[in-house]
């Protein structure tokens, strides 16, 4: 049963990166109030974010290519320099969880031009999602809930789960085989879903994208983890960042015929096409508490002229859901119900 249990090991992580409006298990429709519900389970952190509880704010810059320039007539891609206002977190809901033992690391970026238009990025270390609808995702953090008596998930549950769901397998085998960084710096953050990128002469690709790491990467074995403190990683970047500044590029994966463009947890073949868009910049991080991306809703579907959505139903459902867990933090923080 242990593939199983590592659904367990994730599906916190992965409530933090998603949630949705859409269809629950019948006859009863999830609602983005009803599927925050069951990511806090009854026991909210008060005053932070419902998922990713746990981050820092960063700062820096976006400097585009040329060849990013050729694929969207977005802003971003033809100014010389966009100020990047970001933040890195790792998954869960306990904002005081040790980050070090955090399977799901995530970066969030909010990229503002000088034409007034936004572009707001939620990406995650994993390269694809565990499932493909949010209907299986809500059946996925059931059957993933500790039992009571035993404060673990029941692995009949879970098996029963994968047997519906067995594109999860894919996903399990990444979480249990994928090495774990040493930093924030040297991680990997996909966007998972594709995009439409449509340039100034009209001609639109279907992209995903990554933010690859310029820095060396160097794995993080168990007992490291085990032994780190719980800021290891909000440390770790800290002093990197007094050395200088980090840097990942924006590689941007095009899509061919065939390739699935509404289903996140479909990887698009190695081979594909590959185009450097430009370079990130971090210069600084800042506790969240009183950090500028504190009050930021990381939505991914706010976006810039020249970049537009795909239909994929997990894409769509969790601009509503984020909404709904940053309303409800507004509201504690504005009622000083914050510990």
């Amino acid at each position: 049963m242990l593939p199983y249990v590592g659904i367990a090991a994730v599906v916190g992580a992965l409530g933090g990166a998603f949630a949705w409006t859409a269809g629950w298990l019948t006859p009863q429709r999830v609602t983005a109030p009803r599927l925050v519900d069951s990511i806090e389970n009854g026991k909210p952190f008060v005053g932070f974010r419902r998922a990713h509880a746990r981050g820092v704010c960063v700062a820096g810059y976006f400097e585009p290519t040329a060849e990013g320039a050729a694929l969207s007539k977005a802003r971003v891609f033809s100014q010389a320099r966009t100020p990047a206002l970001g933040r890195m977190s790792i998954g869960g809901g306990d904002p005081n969880g040790p980050e070090a033992m955090a399977r799901v690391r995530s970066l969030a970026l909010q990229l503002d031009t000088d034409d007034g238009q936004q572009w707001r990025l939620a990406m995650n270390s994993f390269p694809f999602f565990a499932v493909s609808t949010p209907q299986a995702f809500a059946e996925q953090i059931l059957a993933s809930r500790p039992d009571p008596a035993t404060g673990k998930p029941d692995p009949a549950k879970q098996q029963a789960f994968a047997q519906r769901h067995p594109e999860v397998l894919n996903f399990m085998a990444w979480a249990q085989s994928a090495p774990w960084s040493t930093s924030y710096a040297s991680t990997a953050y996909n966007g998972v879903h594709a995009f439409r990128f449509s340039n100034e002469a009209g001609t639109s690709r279907w992209v995903r994208w990554s933010f690859v790491p310029q820095a060396s990467f160097e794995p993080m074995e168990a007992e490291q983890r085990q032994a780190a403190e719980a800021s290891y990683l909000a440390d770790e970047l800290a002093a990197r960042l007094a050395r200088g500044p980090v840097r990942w590029t924006l590689s941007v994966q095009l899509a061919e015929d065939g390739d699935p463009i509404e289903n996140p947890s479909q990887p698009w073949p190695a081979e594909r096409t590959r185009v450097d868009a430009g370079t990130l910049v971090l210069e600084r991080a800042t506790a969240e508490a009183d950090g500028d991306c504190r009050d930021i809703n990381f939505d991914p579907t706010i976006l810039p002229t020249g970049i537009a959505p795909s239909r994929d139903p997990v894409l769509a459902a969790r601009a509503a859901a984020y909404s709904v867990s940053f309303n409800r933090r507004q509201r504690e923080v504005a009622r000083q119900e914050t510990p």
